[in-house]
């Protein structure tokens, strides 16, 4: 059985999400803009500590249930960045600077997304001797050599994935294998394929 994976870098991952959506304007909150960050900290923090006391089926709900929540702000952040374009809502810099923010957020959402959702998540993936191919959602590159037999993928290699998804708009070196990760994955390019154009069109000057 493999060492534990610890839940701290997945749970930065998303208090750095609470924390650009209280830098993004008002008009892109449900909400006060710190509401989003209190939610995460008062749900993430005893997950934490139930995590060390070995209570991981409900630390497996509350990460699912912040995931969602987090996504849907994220979502709504996006339609209402799109929808103010027309009204001239927000100053050019001021979109500028959103839309930078959510293609950021976007990256360290669907990180979060990957490593819950891989071989049954953090937990079940310690439990497993060796992280096969035959359980898991992404084909790391290490997983098809003949050198470490115990690798196993870390939060790290999914943010790496996420951040590669979001530049080239596709998975690069990790193959996508489950139905469920390549659902995440059409879902967080078109989010970064979209918040990209209002990137470039802004940085030209059209709208």
């Amino acid at each position: 059985m493999q060492k534990q994976e610890p839940l701290w870098p997945a749970l930065l991952a998303l208090i750095a999400v609470g924390g650009l959506h209280l830098a993004m304007p008002d008009s892109l909150s449900i909400g006060p803009r710190w509401l989003l960050l209190a939610v995460i900290a008062i749900i993430m923090v005893p997950v934490e500590i139930l995590h060390i006391r070995g209570n991981h089926n409900y630390c497996r709900k509350a990460g699912y249930m912040v995931l969602i929540l987090v996504t849907l702000a994220m979502l709504f952040s996006l339609v209402r960045l799109v929808t103010a374009i027309p009204d001239r809502i927000q100053t050019p810099a001021d979109l500028l600077r959103s839309a930078i923010f959510l293609w950021i957020t976007n990256v360290f959402v669907f990180a979060v997304w990957y490593w819950r959702i891989d071989a049954g998540g953090p937990h079940r993936r310690g439990l497993r001797e060796i992280h096969t191919k035959e359980e898991a959602a992404f084909l790391f590159p290490q997983m098809t050599w003949d050198g470490d037999k115990n690798w196993s993928p870390k939060f790290m290699d999914y943010l790496f994935l996420a951040f590669n998804t979001s530049t080239a708009l596709s998975p690069t070196d990790a193959p996508v294998l489950s139905r469920k990760a390549k659902s995440l994955m059409i879902l967080q390019a078109s989010i970064s394929l979209m918040v990209i154009v209002l990137m470039v069109a802004r940085a030209v000057n059209i709208l």
